[in-house]
């Protein structure tokens, strides 16, 4: 419970969110993550009356919480499975980041099911950093992620090149624009991920605002598109995601694309240094479908 209060909330920045998640009251979760900081001997977040924010503890521990997790619930589905009976199945525990085209993935996983029965397939969502940490760990056997600097130990393929896209109420003056630069955007109050759950994508982000010499001016993070649609719809500020997080223009918003240098972020297929045949089989067939996917989603 102390590990999955801890994700929740370092995902959420809000008790009450990752209460509601969990299914559990909010004391429940508060004192989990007590215990937990009790048991390493350091605070893992800032807490005041207006906003939670990871310390550099947590900040440092996130990746490994998740991969710890995800070492569980394939202890959890060994487990299970062998007390069915179904001793020589194995396991593929497959990551995926948020933003992700996850159509992609549901369109290859049947494939891989009917190429190997006899292994079971276990779906994890799973920040990118998460996923280095639990890729050199083996507690998961591929993971779809964002390219991010310094990676050792994990083999990276480019699954496609996605464009950063704002979304803009149809009633803003920037909604008739065909592309925004960063200077259109140095004023606006923005919407985006937390840099927790995509640091590669924030970088890169950042990167665009400061080659346009413009400020970055992020007011609200959410760990959905949806919920950073609702934010816009509701007339907060000016959304930003991928063009593969979005299978459909919103309600009431435009969609337009970010131009300019570093307005573009590459979505990758991870592996471990030596990979299983099922992890080979998937990663083919990933590549596969996005080099057939003009959108590659």
């Amino acid at each position: 419970m102390e590990l999955e209060a801890f994700v929740a909330v370092a995902e959420e920045l809000h008790f009450g969110r990752a209460a509601e998640r969990l299914h559990r009251g909010q004391p429940t979760v508060s004192d989990a993550v007590r215990r937990l900081e009790s048991t390493l001997g350091g605070r893992l977040f800032h807490r005041t009356s207006r906003r939670v924010s990871l310390t550099g503890l947590g900040e440092a521990l996130l990746p490994d919480a998740h991969a710890a997790l995800a070492q569980l619930r394939r202890f959890q589905q060994r487990g299970r499975s062998l007390a069915a009976g179904g001793g020589t199945r194995t396991t593929l525990v497959v990551a995926h980041a948020e933003y992700t085209g996850h159509q992609l993935l549901l369109r290859c996983l049947p494939q891989l099911r009917d190429r190997f029965p006899e292994v079971t397939i276990v779906p994890e969502t799973m920040p990118t950093a998460a996923q280095l940490t639990a890729l050199r760990a083996e507690t998961i056997g591929l993971g779809i992620g964002w390219a991010t600097d310094g990676v050792t130990g994990v083999r990276a393929r480019v699954l496609s090149t996605e464009r950063f896209m704002a979304l803009v109420p149809a009633a803003h003056p920037l909604a008739g624009h065909a592309e925004l630069s960063a200077s259109e955007l140095s004023t606006a109050d923005l919407l985006t991920w937390p840099h927790q759950i995509n640091s590669g994508l924030c970088d890169r982000l950042l990167s665009a605002f400061r080659i346009g010499g413009a400020d970055l001016r992020i007011i609200r993070t959410a760990d959905s598109v949806h919920a950073i649609a609702a934010h816009v719809a509701a007339g907060t500020g000016i959304g930003i995601t991928v063009e593969s997080a979005l299978d459909h223009e919103p309600p009431g918003l435009r969609v337009i694309p970010l131009a300019g240098p570093s307005t573009t972020a590459d979505q990758v297929v991870l592996t471990p240094a030596e990979p299983s045949d099922a992890a080979v089989a998937l990663r083919d067939l990933l590549l596969q479908a996005s080099a057939e996917s003009p959108a590659g989603s």
